[in-house]
């Protein structure tokens, strides 16, 4: 159970991580190394949920809501599995 309750955290960070990281532009470098690393590794979680759920029109703009609603989920998962 330890296991699963640190993959889940770990998921967590890389979600915060991959919208902190949708802010900045990709160039050449680190930081590139960087978002391919971390988008590859919630893709599999996020690419359905966006798929099946529209983004918000904001004028111009779209909100993605997946990474919301994928924290929204592991946030009511995590204690049901991990008890805290």
């Amino acid at each position: 159970m330890a296991l699963i309750c640190s993959l889940i955290t770990v998921f967590t960070i890389l979600i915060f991580a991959r919208v902190i990281l949708s802010w900045f532009p990709a160039g050449d470098g680190p930081l590139m190394s960087i978002q391919r690393v971390v988008f590859s590794a919630t893709e599999w979680a996020m690419g359905p949920l966006r798929r099946a759920i529209p983004p918000v029109r904001l004028g111009a703009a779209a909100l993605d809501l997946s990474p919301l609603i994928l924290l929204l989920g592991l946030s009511i998962l995590r204690p049901i599995i991990c008890g805290a």
